[in-house]
This record gives structure tokens, C-alpha cells and sequence, in this order.
């Protein structure tokens, strides 16, 4: 029996995607009769009531809130021995907005849960539907994850004849519907490009920023049938909210850093330099951006967060571009050698020129970046060296969840 784990994170109301969730589980339970299907749901949010409500109708529920999460995890932790537990347990639950730390709770609770992988999807997501039926993007991630790449299930095979022995340790897709980074009224902005840009890779050329803005954040056609592709990922054609892992998720953690959008992106990459088998399919979830964003606070936290995401760019392509394997103990020492370059003071210095010149209230925005400058640089770097320790602990408090009731 295959046992998985679907879960989705949450610090918002979203009793109408839990509801699709519950029917992509009992799906997935349908469908796949050897399949044995965990849902858990990590819940940060003032709405545990009404979300339990919802899960009320599921199989094999887990519905965890702030308290119950930490409850499990110190025993993990105090399991584990690791150094520095109360630190490592800040990590993996820290007080502020972490998109890494909620998927690594997810990862552990899986495995103390005994499952093979983890598919994770977000709580501002609904499904496509196609001809009366809803779009389930775990029927595409169950006919490959966890196999050998000879035996994936998909409509093309572009993989490497040498890896075709090797485990699919990644299946995702992407979106449609909004832009997956909130900055769709700008777009047509001449400042956007100058914003965008900004996460480009050292030394990238003009054209290549150029393609780099036009197609990022930006969602692909709506379903119209099945097509997937076998081959090593590309980071650019998954998103973290359509998304499952083998293996990888236990070897290595998510960066763990706070209030920084896609600091959960990092597996990804991994899977690329690592050359791990994988599969893209095109059963794309459909986003939508929740009232909040559009708050005067709920603004300036998120556009906070996108530039945080820039910042950290700086180490993370440093990383990305020495990284060639899924080598835990390898990729923390260039995760730490990262951190001893100069700080990235024109990069900031950028930002914050790229939103005065969107005008309107982005200014606000430049005028935060001003004042927390040297705060928002230090932030960047802490992050990245936590990271570091964070990597070093995943044996330990993987081992340990996997003797640990949930």
C-alpha cells in the first residue's frame, strides 16, 4: 500500500478550497485503490472551527492547529537531540509568516505519518474543470511519484536514457487565473521591468532579464487534456502550491526564512542541479489573490515579502549556481559560504528605486525599504544561516518523526 500525505497549510479562511481538497483526497482514494491517502491540514488561522467543519466529511484527517503543531514538534525535537532544540523548534515554527517552515511541518508530520511523499497545494487555490469533471492534479502526480523514471506514466519522454533508473522524486505543474505575485495592476508599468529584474541571476543579459520579466508569475492555457513531460525540471514550469515530492523532502528542508516570498522554492532547484527525475504536467491549479492583499497593511506586508525575496536572491543564486547534487553536507557548506560574501547593498538601493518609480502607494513601500535598510539586509543574511542549521538538524528530526505520533 502507497501512503501519501495531501496537505495544505493555512493562515487564512478557506473553507472552499478545503472542500475541493477533500474531494481531490477521496479522488485520489477512488482512483488509486492501492493508494492510502492522508490528508493534514496545518492550521494558523482564527477559522478552525469552520475549517473543521469542512474536514469533517474526509478520510484519514489530520487537522492540526498552532498548539497541536508545537506539542508534536517539541517532542520531535527533544527525540532528535539536536543541539540548540528551542532554536531548531524557532525554525520549523517560528511567530512570524514563514511559506518554508509550514511545508517542513508538513514533511515531518508526513513522515511521522509513515508516508512515501507529500503533495502540497495552497489555501487560495481552486480547481480547473474540463468537460463536467474537476481537474485533480494528483491524478497525474500518482501515476509517477515515487516510481522509477521507466515506469512514470506521461505523454512524452524527454529524460536522459542514463537516469531512467532513477526514483521521480518531483511531480507539479503550475496555474492559471492571477498572477501568482501580486503585482498584476503595475505590469504594464516601465518601472515593473526594473522590478522584476531584480531576481535575475548575476551577469544575465539584457534579453535575458527581459524573457526572465515577461514570464514570470504569469500563469499557463487552461486544460483542454492530459500533457506531461518526463524529464529533470524546469524551476520556472511548477509552483510550490501544485506540487509533490519523494524522498528529497527527507533528505533536505525548505529554507526557513520569515516573511519572504519563495523561500519554498529551494527543492525545486535541487531537484534541477541534482538531475532527479521528474514529471510536468499541466493540470494547473487556479489561484486567486485573497481580499487581505488588498488592505492598506495587507499591501505593504506583501510587497514587504516580495522584496525580501529579491534580497534573498543575492545568496540563493550563489547557491544555485555551485550546487550539483541532493548532498545535504555538501549543500550547507555553500549555503554558508553564501553568507560571507558583502552585504548586497546595491540591489537594496535598486528596490527601492524600482518602487518610487511605481508611484501611487508603492511609494510606501520604497519609503519602508528606506527606513528598515539595514534591517531588511541583516534579515536577509540570518535567513540564509539558519538555513544552514536547519539542514544540519533534517536527519536527526526526520529519524525522530518517524518514531513520533502525530
Amino acid at each position: 500500500m502507497q501512503r501519501i500525505c495531501l496537505t495544505v497549510p493555512t493562515n487564512r479562511e478557506c473553507t472552499a478550497t478545503l472542500a475541493e481538497v477533500v474531494a481531490e483526497a477521496a479522488y485520489a482514494a477512488a482512483t488509486f485503490p492501492s493508494v492510502e491517502v492522508h490528508l493534514l491540514v496545518l492550521d494558523s488561522s482564527a477559522h478552525f472551527e469552520a475549517h473543521a467543519r469542512v474536514l469533517g466529511a474526509a478520510r484519514n484527517v489530520r487537522h492540526l492547529d498552532e498548539e497541536a503543531q508545537r506539542d508534536f514538534l517539541r517532542r520531535v525535537i527533544s527525540r532528535s537531540g539536536v543541539t540548540k532544540p528551542d532554536f531548531v523548534l524557532d525554525l520549523v515554527l517560528p511567530a512570524a509568516l514563514s511559506y518554508g517552515a509550514c511545508t517542513n511541518r508538513a514533511f515531518l508530520i508526513a513522515a511521522a505519518l509513515g508516508c512515501d511523499s507529500v503533495h502540497r497545494r495552497d489555501s487560495d487555490l481552486r480547481y480547473q474543470t474540463f468537460e463536467g469533471r474537476t481537474v485533480f492534479p494528483i491524478h497525474a502526480e500518482l501515476l509517477s511519484i515515487g516510481k522509477p523514471a521507466h515506469r512514470a506514466v506521461t505523454v512524452e519522454d524527454r529524460l536522459d536514457p542514463a537516469l531512467r533508473d532513477r526514483t521521480v522524486a518531483l511531480v507539479g505543474a503550475s496555474f492559471v487565473g492571477e498572477m501568482s505575485v501580486d503585482l498584476h495592476e503595475v505590469r504594464a508599468h516601465p518601472a515593473y521591468h526594473d522590478l522584476v529584474s531584480l531576481w535575475a541571476a548575476p551577469g544575465a543579459t539584457e534579453e535575458e532579464k527581459r524573457e526572465l520579466v515577461e514570464e514570470s508569475f504569469t500563469g499557463w492555457a487552461a486544460f483542454d487534456g492530459d500533457r506531461s513531460v518526463l524529464d529533470v525540471v524546469d524551476p520556472m514550469r511548477v509552483d510550490m502550491h501544485n506540487i509533490s515530492f519523494h524522498g528529497l523532502h527527507e533528505r533536505l528542508p525548505l529554507p526557513p526564512a520569515t516573511d519572504t516570498i519563495g523561500s519554498d522554492y529551494f527543492l525545486i532547484h535541487v531537484a534541477n542541479k541534482a538531475r532527479l527525475p521528474a514529471v510536468v504536467h499541466n493540470r494547473h491549479i487556479v489561484n486567486f489573490h485573497t481580499a487581505e492583499r488588498k488592505t492598506d497593511a495587507g499591501f505593504l506586508a506583501y510587497q514587504v515579502r516580495f522584496a525580501k525575496f529579491v534580497l534573498s536572491m543575492y545568496y540563493f543564486h550563489f547557491i544555485y549556481q555551485r550546487m550539483d547534487s541532493d548532498d545535504p553536507a555538501e549543500i550547507a557548506a555553500i549555503v554558508r559560504e553564501s553568507t560571507w560574501q558583502e552585504p548586497d547593498e546595491t540591489r537594496i538601493d535598486q528596490l527601492e528605486r524600482a518602487y518610487r518609480g511605481l508611484g501611487g502607494r508603492f511609494t510606501g513601500v520604497a519609503d519602508h525599504i528606506r527606513e528598515h535598510r539595514d534591517r531588511l539586509l541583516d534579515e536577509s543574511r540570518r535567513d540564509i544561516d539558519d538555513y544552514a542549521v536547519l539542514i544540519d538538524s533534517w536527519a536527526a528530526l526526520i529519524e525522530a518523526a518517524r518514531a513520533t505520533d502525530v
